[in-house]
């Protein structure tokens, strides 16, 4: 009897501590299922442009430089630093394209959130761009579907596939977008206005249209039509920018305010062809220490933002080699050239810009020169220049160009018949300052501007004179290198040197 009731004691026991155990081990406040909308945004805002974008892309399209060794070695030195070529793959593919699956995954069957589902697909569109624009081949049709569908060695799609289908769904995913339905109102890039959306997407079009220029002309037309067709941007209100805030300052900002301030300059190139045309966008973006000896000396009392006294630093140097530079230049240090202002364009809070009114009335220019559009080329060559110039008031009141400024500028610098794409091309190289992905990638396609290549003796570059594409990630060689191994034979190998599907050499 003793040991019956013991057993029985045992049983309740048991019985009384298993119910409710479940309950017990589930946070109350912990969210259980995430708004799609809020994961919309979180994939807009880790698009901003960051580390890469200052040591390899605006390097290599002469714009920046940093002459610094050390593991900040990339660009400058024409060198494959895969800690360094990794930094877009981590933050959009890893980030961006994770979240905005899964956000088309959540929306595509809900009628009432479709107008979310399209503006995700658009902002995809775009993340791809920028990835497959950076490596080449990449995990395109299977990306971001570990946890959706298990994929964790994803295959890798070849680029051209991968244009034929990203434009295929700008075009379908702007047709869409219905502002009769439900107006998406977290949205931080457009607060959910469907027609800048709409002007934004086939901006977006536009361009993917015309990266197709070298390697199939033909579909660039039909694109830059379609694009055309569905109604591109009409002024600086339809840009596409992030706002950044004290809770997310803008990373290059960040990169260039923090504990590398005095790592980075404007290159000779870029400082050049604005010192010589009369720019006056030199003295909304430069600022000059003249006379410092050391990063200490790089304060306010010794800025100086004349565009008279800016002296761009030359490619082909390191901190130790470029005295020589330093003592033709006249200077007194490496520190004393020009820089990228702190307090404005590069500023905490200014914007991150991804796609513009200027880039696409430039884009334009083009076509209408190609015979892929009609209008008035030289027209669309002036509006371009113009809004890029009215673009950087937003970088505070004494960025902002003046009117007559803008004027005296265009009267000076016309279309010139023979010279079209190159003068077309090298304004929109100016255009795309600060989005080196954009400014690299047409730089690529167009051949514009017509730079010098960055002389620095210690090369990894075998046959290219610049840096075409950057390498695959040490980490996806290790995870998944049967796909990468696939893409590498399909591509080639995996250098700086070789060049992505449309890159054609001419």
């Amino acid at each position: 009897m003793k040991k019956l009731l013991i057993l029985l004691l045992a049983t309740l026991f048991a019985t009384s501590c298993d119910k409710g155990f479940d309950e017990l081990n589930v946070n109350p406040n912990a969210l259980t299922k995430v708004d799609p909308g809020f994961q919309f945004n979180t994939a807009v805002v880790n698009s901003a442009f960051a580390y890469s974008n200052l040591q390899y892309e605006t390097i290599i399209v002469k714009q920046m430089i940093n002459p610094f060794s050390g593991v900040g070695a990339a660009g400058q030195y024409n060198q494959d630093n895969r800690g360094v070529t990794a930094a877009n793959w981590q933050r959009y593919y890893r980030n961006v394209i994770r979240e905005l699956v899964d956000v088309v995954n959540q929306t595509k069957d809900v009628p009432a959130r479709s107008n979310l589902y399209n503006m995700a697909r658009i902002w995809k569109a775009y993340s791809f761009m920028v990835l497959t624009d950076t490596y080449g081949d990449i995990p395109y049709t299977e990306a971001g579907k570990s946890y959706l569908e298990g994929i964790v060695a994803p295959a890798y799609d070849a680029q051209e596939q991968i244009y034929n289908d990203l434009l295929q769904e700008l075009e379908t995913a702007c047709a869409a977008l219905d502002a009769s339905k439900a107006r998406v109102t977290t949205d931080v890039l457009y607060g959910g206005d469907i027609i800048k959306w709409k002007r934004f997407g086939y901006s977006l079009l536009l361009r993917g249209g015309m990266r197709l220029s070298k390697i199939n002309p033909g579909k660039a037309a039909e694109i830059v039509a379609k694009a055309v067709a569905g109604g591109v941007m009409q002024s600086n209100d339809d840009n596409a920018l992030l706002r950044h805030t004290a809770n997310f300052s803008n990373p290059v900002g960040a990169q260039l305010n923090g504990g590398q301030a005095d790592f980075f300059y404007l290159a000779k190139d870029f400082v050049d062809y604005l010192k010589n045309n009369n720019d006056p966008r030199l003295a909304s973006i430069a600022v000059r220490y003249a006379g410092a000896k050391s990063a200490v000396d790089q304060k306010e009392a010794n800025a100086n933002r004349s565009p008279a006294v800016q002296i761009g630093m030359p490619l082909g140097y390191d901190n130790t080699t470029v005295s020589t530079a330093v003592k033709a230049d006249g200077i007194v240090s490496l520190y004393d050239y020009s820089q990228l202002d702190r307090s404005r364009l590069a500023g905490l809070l200014s914007p991150t810009i991804f796609v513009t009114y200027a880039q696409t009335q430039l884009l334009l220019a083009e076509a209408a020169v190609r015979k892929w559009t009609t209008g008035d080329a030289a027209k669309f060559f002036a509006n371009g220049i113009q809004a890029h110039m009215k673009q950087l008031a937003l970088y505070g009141a004494s960025s902002a160009v003046s009117d007559a400024a803008v004027n005296t500028y265009l009267q000076a610098h016309p279309l010139e018949a023979g010279r079209e794409l190159e003068q077309i091309n090298t304004q929109y190289w100016v255009a795309s300052f600060l989005n080196g992905p954009e400014a690299w990638a047409n730089f690529r396609r167009s051949g514009f501007p017509n730079l010098p290549p960055n002389p620095f003796p210690g090369t990894d570059l075998k046959t290219e004179q610049f840096i075409r594409r950057l390498t695959y990630t040490d980490a996806e060689l290790n995870v998944n290198r049967n796909n990468v191994q696939a893409a590498i034979s399909r591509q080639g190998p995996d250098l700086l040197d070789t060049r992505v599907w449309w890159d054609k050499k001419l």
